[in-house]
């Protein structure tokens, strides 16, 4: 045999053998297997569930899983979500037969929220089917019970409209799911991360609600290109178009190292602790979902986050204002944000965030930038009902300006932040419309 078909045929041996792993994977992706243990004769709009204790557990799983937040109070959908790709709005999933789920049948529901297979075909990563695929059986069939019982709404969604091409072509989600989508259950951790049984079962269930329902590597981690999840960067902070949610690893700089479990399990349950205040998406989830979390589950999700190996970002590089600029943006910050947060920014505990102290200074400074541009509000939970909101700025300042004050704030009171530079701040500015501080009219 000549050395020419040898070559061709150890080629076509290779292709075959790609062949059969792309088709293996592709199999692995697509499996719905699990979801055999759901009944599939009865639609949705034709079943009602009349175990109460069923349905309350899944109103709990529907908290957990922060479904509110993202398909409105109604559950008749709407809510926009801005992608790198496009804006997607999210789905009617109220028991209408014409634009909500009424038509699918248990086994239909278990293959959209574990798979990400709807009745119009692929789901989007937008809606977390990457983390409730491990949600498990009894979980499901609660959740099941629970939707059962909401009131049909008739309000049709044209979910991907907005969507650029090729994204709004579903079919390609194939392609992702076969890239980046892991079709498997939940798989606890072994006894070595834990001193004891009972410390391994408080890990496990931790991990299983911020893997699972509490979905928080969707926005905690890092992606790449085509979206997809950067196991390497897990919980370690990720871009949410105008938000940063940060790192939540045991980083003592960057993370939650610093904090103290009480602080961690009280800023989930209210949305602060003390210094730090959630805003934008985080105080969605706190207000939608962790606000309703059994303390057993707040301490298991704080044992878990403490398990994990801390992130390896090193400590920022301090920066030095000089001393013109920083007397200038010190009587800014007098004149624009003590009534609130205080002349040495101490803030006002659990209402309005700390400045003086605060971590929080030293990460990512896209949320501090938003804020100030835009405004934020404060979660509004049962513990802290007050939620105290941030007036925008974008009017009375410009870039400069507003990347003095920040740059001030992240420097002072034993902060060792880094500069925000008026190029961060205008690309913010231009990213959310905001609009461009105002000018005095010209006398004639």
């Amino acid at each position: 045999m000549s050395t020419k078909k040898k070559i061709g045929y150890s080629l076509a041996a290779l292709a075959v053998l790609a062949g059969i792993g792309v088709f293996g994977k592709l199999w692995l992706v697509m499996d719905s297997s699990r979801s055999d243990v759901a009944d599939n004769k009865t639609v949705l709009a034709d079943y009602r569930s009349s175990d109460a204790e069923a349905i309350k557990r899944g109103e709990y799983v529907m908290r957990l899983s922060d479904c509110a937040a993202c398909h409105e109070q109604s559950f008749a959908g709407g809510y926009k979500i801005n992608t790198p790709f496009g804006e997607l709005k999210t789905s009617n999933i109220t028991p209408d037969r014409e634009t909500g789920i009424g038509n699918m049948t248990e086994r239909d529901f278990f293959n959209a929220v574990r798979l990400g297979r709807g009745d119009k075909g692929f789901l989007y990563p937008a809606m977390p089917y990457t983390a409730y695929a491990k949600l498990n059986d009894q979980d499901m069939h609660d959740l099941w019970a629970y939707v059962s019982t909401l009131k049909p709404v008739n309000h049709k969604i044209d979910e991907n409209g907005g969507m650029n091409f090729p994204y709004n072509i579903r079919l390609a989600m194939a392609g992702w799911n076969l890239l980046f989508f892991d079709n498997s259950g939940f798989k606890p951790e072994s006894l070595k991360t834990a001193s004891s049984s009972d410390q391994l079962d408080l890990i496990n269930r931790g991990k299983y609600l911020v893997d699972g329902p509490a979905h928080c590597s969707v926005c905690h981690t890092a992606r790449n290109a085509l979206g997809g999840e950067i196991s390497s960067k897990y919980l370690q902070g990720g871009a949410l178009g105008d938000w940063y949610a940060p790192d939540i690893t045991p980083n003592a700089h960057s993370g939650i190292g610093s904090w103290s479990n009480k602080e961690i399990a009280e800023y989930l349950k209210t949305g602060s602790d003390g210094k730090s205040v959630a805003a934008g998406p985080m105080a969605e989830a706190v207000e939608h979902s962790m606000q309703y979390f059994r303390d057993s589950d707040l301490q298991a999700v704080t044992a878990y986050l403490r398990s994990l190996p801390a992130s390896d970002t090193p400590a920022p590089k301090a920066f030095v204002m000089d001393e013109t600029r920083k007397k200038n943006a010190e009587l800014s910050f007098e004149v624009n944000c003590t009534a609130c947060h205080g002349v040495q920014g101490e803030g006002i505990s659990g209402m309005v965030p700390a400045f003086a102290g605060n971590r929080s200074m030293l990460n990512n400074p896209t949320n501090m930038i938003n804020s100030l541009l835009n405004g934020a509000r404060a979660a509004n939970t049962a513990d802290r009902p007050t939620a105290a909101g941030m007036p925008s700025f974008d009017w009375k300042m410009n870039d400069q300006q507003m990347a003095d004050i920040l740059t001030y704030v992240r420097t002072s009171w034993g902060n060792q932040g880094t500069e925000v530079t008026a190029a961060d701040v205008a690309a913010m500015r231009k990213q959310t419309a905001a609009k461009e501080k105002l000018t005095a009219p010209t006398l004639k």
